[in-house]
């Protein structure tokens, strides 16, 4: 039995401790938004948050998480309202929308990090995201008008 701080919830788990994060969150919490993609730690569809550092799920085990805090696309904002939401709807940046939750995530940690990244520092910190449907350019424009947003206020 493990117990888990995820989205600001605890949760109490009976899974083996090398369990895969990603199919904690998925299979036993049912916060489905976390994404399988590759299963190897390679296109960033299962990014979450540990401790406010961006996390391949999908190669995390599920004891890592244990005594820290865990934050999923659910649970990055109350109302679905944290800046990087808004501009992704803004920007229109989701084709198939299959990698945007971790997509998100890490740009999560990158404007946490850096207030007024520049394209470069976009393209670095989303270098490990891949987007089978090509929307980078409509991601870095959705980070620049977060981290906009996030200025403002």
């Amino acid at each position: 039995m493990v117990t888990l701080d995820i989205n600001k919830k605890s949760y109490k788990v009976d899974v083996d401790p090398n369990t895969p994060l990603l199919w904690v969150l998925r299979e036993n919490l049912d916060l489905v938004g976390t994404k399988y993609g590759c299963g190897e730690a390679q296109c960033g569809a299962c990014v979450v948050h540990l401790n406010g550092e961006a996390v391949r799920s999908c190669v995390t085990k599920v004891a890592r998480a244990v005594g820290k805090k865990v934050v999923t696309i659910e649970g990055l904002s109350d109302k679905n309202d944290h800046p990087l939401q808004k501009a992704w709807l803004e920007q229109d940046v989701a084709q198939c929308g299959y990698c945007q939750s971790g997509q998100i995530m890490s740009a999560a940690v990158l404007l946490k990090e850096n207030k007024n990244p520049t394209d470069a520092d976009i393209d670095a910190a989303m270098s490990g995201n891949i987007c089978r449907c090509g929307t980078y350019l409509r991601i870095r424009s959705a980070i620049h008008a977060a981290a906009e947003i996030q200025r403002k206020g």
